[in-house]
């Protein structure tokens, strides 16, 4: 059986983790600006895999070699920009309508804000399967969108995973909404460790 190797503690901050993390956040920028110039094309679809591989990636590091305060904030927030950025970035290229991803942006806002506020009562509120789910739904509607037209039809694909992805989103919210609530009233789980929320 593999010893899981603990090096680093809940304060360090130069992991290889992070340092995904923050890869992920830097090759994002340009990332989007591909889409925006070029639109739909099987190198950005290819980027847009690495990226989200990479999500597992990061996450597998810290349970192997420890996890921390830095990355339960780096990690998810790696995640927020690049969702958020590329459908934004394809709302401005017209392949995405508003109001999908208006909904999508304002239900992640408002649990990052939760999740800050249970934060600082100590309590840890943990992410479940299917707002794991709801995650994968959104990346997997975003690649749809950059595909190129030939494949399928794209658009009502696209559209359809979208839509998909508005309703895990507002499922998992509402869940989320109640798991606080519970923890609030019973004193939550007051682990030290930190735990990625989604």
């Amino acid at each position: 059986m593999t010893q899981v190797d603990t090096t680093f503690g809940p304060s360090a901050l130069a992991t290889p983790a992070n340092a995904v993390s923050i890869m992920r956040l830097l090759v994002t920028v340009p990332f989007l600006g591909f889409i925006a110039d070029d639109g739909a094309s099987w190198p950005i679809v290819g980027l847009w895999i690495v990226l989200c591989v990479t999500d597992g990636i990061d996450g597998w590091l810290a349970r192997r070699q420890g996890t921390t305060r830095s990355g339960a904030f780096l990690d998810p927030l790696a995640d927020k920009v690049l969702v958020l950025g590329a459908l934004w970035t394809l709302v401005g290229i017209g392949r995405f309508a508003v109001l999908p991803v208006l909904l999508i942006t304002a239900r992640e806002l408002g649990i990052q804000g939760l999740r800050s506020y249970y934060g600082r009562l100590g309590l840890a509120v943990p992410a479940t399967q299917l707002a794991k789910v709801k995650t994968v739904v959104q990346e997997v509607a975003v690649g749809l969108a950059l595909l190129p037209l030939s494949v399928l039809d794209r658009p009502v694909v696209a559209d359809t995973v979208l839509w998909l992805a508005v309703a895990l989103t507002l499922v998992t919210g509402v869940q989320y909404l109640v798991d606080g609530r519970r923890a609030t009233r019973t004193g939550g789980s007051r682990d030290e460790r930190p735990a990625r929320l989604s």
